[in-house]
């Protein structure tokens, strides 16, 4: 089945038309005609090409053809002029013997078969027409600058309406704006004229679509003048010139042009477009605003057009209905006009045109004309193009306004049926038949059709049928162990069915079965749910320059069996044919970049089923091209005009231009920034400098960078004048105590403005002189006053002076005479203790009479007198704090516990440090104390052991004791529970009884004082092995018939192994591996062959010593895991002790070789050391 059923790939989309459409009659069945194509209603044919009127239908059998023309027969075979073509009413018309004209007319088509007849609209044929411009004689037009003016275009009337443009004698557009644009009827308006509007080519064109011609109006001469042109030039045009505007032309507010009156109305037609528009005349140019009085305006439908002066809203309905203001406004006022739209409607189907009926014999049936309409349409039925009331009676059927009830039809009664709806606005008219037939059903859907879909999109299985009655549709799946009928399924009226979110396991045989009282049929389709087409790596932005690459990347995924092809465009076109341009795979690479290349990429990928495309924009970028054309203009003493012609952008646009400048009178060479413009503008005012000799240059920036200067522009010379600005950063001190030191910033020669520069100084003591005193002084930057009082207010002034005269009226600026040392200290000087650490230190202000400067802080010096231990010596070291401001008091951190502090506190100033406070005393109460010294392991016994240690360093109050925590560790590494001992004082050592032997210990000790306990120092140690087990241990492994029961296993081991080695000389087969296999005893070991004893295996398990534990010096041993090694007791060099029993070795490292070739086994007797560990140890 599969073999045969042919592929047919078919993308399926939704549309409402394929669930819901006319009932379709197979055309091998009897039925009436229906009209499948016809002109428009209203026909406008062009008068140069043949008449051709659209007329053609199907039915069964094949309908035959006739027109009216005007509501009477025409009879097409008596005109020669007139052809219908064969098997359909099409009628051609010849115009090359007759004028188009001679056929203009109201046509109708009828096709009728035996079983109904149906109907055309009526189509309305009109010649297009377009018409010449009468000649006349159009007269100059002058006009005073600043009026309002119209040129009016009054095209003639063609067939259809022309489209109206103003241009030049070059066939160039005329520039329209806000104050110059064209009104719907043609008109170009102006709001305000200004002088460039002069000339004498406007022209009216009008274009007529149908024809393709254009017809041009005579053009216009206008001619805009100032007053005083009007009056010297007036004579001259007084006899063929149309004057306007006599009196001068002030500032005025907005008056409407179009429409005239404060309010006007408008009709629109439902689904037609509404135009809208305000032209207002004034000066400054109006402003138009738009807005609907009783609501919103449709954002999705309105357009603005003509500078906002003709309001758009398109496919119009009920809800556009109302009143819309237009506003116009300027700074000298607003005027307003409201246009009331009424909305009327041309008949329009509520719920589509009557469908045809097929019925059964004996069936009922419903035709419905549902329309509506403004006003209220009325609707009108026929029968076989007979109005239904003239036609024979028929007991089935019953008419009840715009439905048509059939009951018990029978043979014979097939018909089709007209529906006329109209109203003043237009008409619809609608054929729908009903065809009575008896037909077993048939599925007309192509039989093992494939369908093919994306994963996750809708899909739609066609099982378009016929029958009558109407068949039933069922739908089943592969196996048809139920219908199809419920999520994720959904079958359609016309018996599609559909999937609305398609997955992979919906792919398989679907089977569609239409059934009736007259039989079933069957159709069998496929679908297949494919992976979706995805770019999973997009292009991206790309900012490149010029000659360099740049690469493009788009990687899909798709699925396997569809065939992908990828498309790269450029600008929604094709790329161009450049080998500098290559296509991969997966990417677009494009070398040595020049600016053509720039724009948007997109790359698509297609497959049968779908698509997938992405985009990304390269931009060709380059520093700019220098301006050129530099050149000044309004040129006047103290500034000047600089213009320029900016160069090429290199498509980044240009962000600013910087203007330098050169002055060759003082700093010949050296270029200055003077000012920034932004990159929109190309001119700017500068303001000089008086006696300079300018030079210009523009450089211009982008995202690149600063473009290469332009040429310099010719030189610029001012005059010289007194000096615009006085020195700044004035200031006043001492250097000594009884000195003034007067200091400025003094002018550049660009900022003297002439020669002979000198400096005006002025001083006096504030709030004691009255009087400056002054001094002139050349060209420096500082004069000295000498005798001053120490540390007083001046108040200062520089004004700057040169040949020309003095400068601006100088700003006071303040200033204080020379410092000297502070002569107070601080009193009521104390200290409050907050803690063992932390002191406060608080005293009194000094003065500000007594500081003698300006004031910066207070330092307080404190050191470390001695503790009050008895063990710890003095401390003379000084630690100073220093307080910034006017402070008066401060914290000291850090401090030693129980410790005696000594302190004073100086006030300082610009010149250093005042006399001293009396130096005090405080106490730091007790803290808690440092960690013992050293804490260390000796004489470790079998169960006991002795920990010494010695008192910390920091004391920091009275010792009171000691705490001694200490707990076991097992050999996974996890502590045992915490024994705590509490110590005297005056104990330097302890020792511990009691304890587990070969067992690792973890001990803390830490000191106390009344405070409280100070941090612990740890230590760690073992306890050592029972020498007697480990005796006897060790004399098992040295017994004789030990060694005799190893050596003969070994010799064993040796003839078995001989015996194999012979068989497989002879050939023969002896499982060697499996025997090894099945011993896995540890006795089954080789031997060495000079001692007969068993080769040493070691266990492969790591070292796991203590974390953060230390080896002592005292014998005890890093702790090891292991307990299984009998060679490391019994022969190892390293497990020894000595005399006093203590254990000094350490264990031997395991080696890790056994892991391989025995799999984890062992061959060794355990080790006694870790036998009692393993004994000892917590779990």
């Amino acid at each position: 089945m599969m073999a045969r059923r042919r592929m047919d790939a078919a993308l399926l989309v939704l549309f409402l038309g394929h669930l819901v459409t006319a009932l379709e009659v197979p055309l091998d069945l009897p039925q009436p005609p229906t009209i499948t194509h016809q002109s428009p209603k209203d026909f406008i044919i062009d008068p140069r090409e043949n008449i051709i009127i659209h007329c053609d239908a199907k039915g069964k059998p094949h309908p035959s053809f006739s027109w009216t023309r005007n509501g009477t027969h025409f009879d097409t075979e008596k005109d020669p002029n007139v052809n219908m073509r064969s098997h359909s009413g099409t009628l051609v018309v010849d115009i090359s013997r007759e004028k188009a004209e001679h056929y203009e007319g109201v046509y109708q088509c009828t096709a009728r078969n035996k079983h109904g007849t149906a109907v055309s609209n009526n189509v309305v044929v009109r010649q297009s027409r377009s018409p010449l411009w009468s000649k006349e004689r159009v007269k100059p037009i002058v006009v005073q600058e600043g009026v309002s003016l119209m040129l009016p275009c009054r095209p003639p009337a063609g067939l259809p309406p022309p489209i109206i443009f103003w241009m030049d004698n070059n066939f160039q557009r005329l520039p329209q704006g806000k104050r110059v644009s064209q009104s719907l009827n043609g008109d170009l308006y102006f709001s305000n004229v200004r002088k460039e509007d002069s000339r004498n080519d406007y022209i009216c064109y009008a274009r007529f679509p149908h024809t393709q011609t254009i017809q041009q109006k005579q053009p216009i001469t206008v001619r805009v003048l100032n007053l005083d042109a009007i009056n010297d030039t007036v004579a001259a045009f007084y006899n063929d010139t149309d004057l306007f505007s006599e009196a001068p032309v002030d500032e005025r507010r907005p008056i409407f042009l179009i429409p005239s009156g404060s309010s006007s109305s408008k009709m629109v037609l439902r689904g037609h477009i509404l135009e809208m528009e305000c032209i207002a005349e004034g000066l400054p140019t109006p402003e138009i605003l738009w807005s609907k009085v009783s609501g919103d305006l449709p954002a999705m439908r309105t357009s603005f057009l003509h500078y906002n002066k003709t309001l758009r809203i398109v496919n119009v309905s009920e809800s556009d209905a109302g009143d819309y203001r237009c506003k116009a406004r300027n700074q000298l006022g607003t005027v307003h006009h409201t246009i009331h739209v009424a909305v009327k409607a041309a008949p329009y189907w509520i719920s589509g045109a009557p469908r045809n009926l097929v019925l059964a014999p004996g069936e009922n049936g419903v035709l419905t004309c549902r329309a509506s309409g403004t006003p209220k349409p009325s609707i009108s039925w026929a029968m076989n193009g007979i109005p239904i009331e003239n036609s024979p009676k028929d007991l089935s059927r019953k008419v009840e306004d715009d439905t048509i009830i059939f009951t018990d039809v029978q043979t014979g009664s097939s018909a089709v049926y007209q529906c006329n709806v109209s109203n003043d606005y237009g008409y619809l008219l609608s054929n729908a038949f009903v065809n009575v037939l008896s037909e077993p059903p048939r599925v007309l859907t192509e039989a093992n059709k494939v369908y093919q879909v994306i994963t996750n999109s809708k899909a739609l299985i066609d099982c378009s049928s016929f029958g009558s009655p109407i068949p039933k549709i069922t739908w089943f799946k592969d196996s048809r162990s139920s219908t199809l009928d419920g999520d994720p399924y959904f079958v359609h009226d016309n018996g599609t069915l559909e999937i609305n979110v398609a997955q992979a396991q919906n792919s398989g045989k679907y089977t569609c079965a239409a059934r009736n009282s007259l039989g079933i049929y069957e159709n069998h389709v496929y679908l297949e749910v494919k992976e979706p087409t995805r770019i999973v790596k997009q292009p991206e932005y790309k900012v490149v320059q010029r000659g360099r690459s740049v690469v493009f990347e788009c990687k899909v995924k798709h699925d396997p069996s569809l065939i992908p092809t990828m498309t790269w465009l450029k600008d929604d076109g094709e790329l161009p044919d450049d080998e500098r341009l290559i296509v991969d795979s997966d990417s677009l690479t494009i070398t040595d970049v020049t600016e053509n290349d720039a724009g948007v990429y997109t790359c698509i990928m297609n497959t049968t089923l779908d698509n997938d495309s992405a985009s990304a924009e390269l931009t060709v970028v380059e520093r700019p091209d220098p301006p050129t054309d530099l050149e000044l203009t309004d040129q006047k003493k103290r500034s000047v005009q600089l213009t320029w012609t900016p160069g090429d952008e290199h498509n980044s646009p240009t962000q600013k231009f910087l203007i330098q400048y050169e002055d060759s009178l003082h700093h010949r060479g050296q270029w200055h920034n003077l000012t920034e413009v932004p990159g929109t503008k190309t001119t700017v005012h500068l303001k000089l400098s008086p006696h300079a000799h300018y030079t210009f240059r523009v450089l211009a920036l982008n995202a690149e960078g600063f473009s290469r200067p332009s040429f310099p522009s010719r030189m610029y010379k001012t005059d010289p004048a007194a000096p615009d600005e006085n020195p700044t950063g004035v200031r006043g001190f001492g250097t000594e105590h009884n000195n003034l030191v007067i200091s400025w910033t003094p002018l550049t020669g660009f900022q003297s403005n002439g020669p002979g520069l000198h400096y005006k100084v002025m001083w006096r003591q504030k709030a004691v002189d009255l009087d400056w005193t002054s001094v002139t002084v050349a060209n420096n930057s500082q004069f000295v006053v000498s005798g001053t009082p120490t540390f007083v207010p001046y108040e200062l002034k520089v004004q700057a002076v040169n040949d020309h005269g003095a400068g601006p009226e100088p700003a006071i600026a303040h200033g204080y005479s020379g410092e000297d040392l502070p002569i107070a200290a601080p009193e009521n000087v104390q200290a409050v203790v907050l803690n063992s650490t932390l002191a406060e230190i608080h005293w009194d202000h000094v003065p500000v009479n007594l500081i003698r400067g300006h004031l910066k802080g207070y330092k307080v010096y404190y050191w470390r007198k001695h503790s009050l231990h008895k063990h710890n010596p003095d401390h003379m070291e000084k630690d100073i704090l220093t307080f910034s401001g006017n402070h008066s008091h401060g914290m000291l951190p850090g401090l030693h516990p129980f410790s005696i502090y000594s302190f004073n506190v100086r006030v300082y100033n610009g010149k250093g440090e005042g006399p001293v406070s009396p130096t005090q005393q405080f106490k730091t109460p007790e803290g808690v104390p440092g960690p013992p010294t050293s804490l260390v392991v000796t004489n470790p016994n079998l169960d006991s052991l002795t920990l010494e240690w010695s008192p910390p360093r920091e004391h920091n109050g009275h010792i009171t004791g000691y705490t001694l925590r200490y707990q076991p560790v097992n050999n996974s590494n996890e502590l045992g529970p915490v024994e705590e001992l509490a110590l005297t004082a005056n104990e330097t050592s302890v020792t511990l009884p009691h304890l587990k032997y070969s067992t690792y210990y973890k001990f803390y000790l830490n000191a106390k004082t009344v405070t409280g306990a100070g941090p612990a120092i740890s230590q760690e140690a073992v306890t050592i092995v029972d020498e007697a087990v480990a005796s006897r241990q060790v004399d098992i492994a040295t017994q004789g018939w030990f060694i005799g029961l190893m050596c003969a296993i070994a010799l064993l081991i040796l003839i078995l192994l001989i015996i194999c080695f012979i068989q497989r000389n002879k050939g023969g087969k002896y499982p060697v591996k499996e025997k090894e296999d099945a011993h896995t005893d540890p006795e089954f070991q080789p031997m060495k062959d000079d001692d007969c004893t068993f080769g040493e295996y070691s266990d492969n398990e790591d070292h796991k010593p203590l974390k953060g534990s230390r080896t002592p010096s005292n014998g005890t041993v890093k702790r090891d895991d292991s307990d299984d090694s009998l060679v490391d007791y019994g022969d190892g060099g390293d497990g020894q002790f000595n005399e006093d029993g203590s254990f000094i070795g350490q264990y031997s490292g395991k080696s890790a070789s056994r892991d391989t070739a025995e799999g984890h086994e062992s061959s060794e007797a355990p080790s006694p050391i870790n036998a009692m560990n393993s004994l000892n140890s917590f779990v």
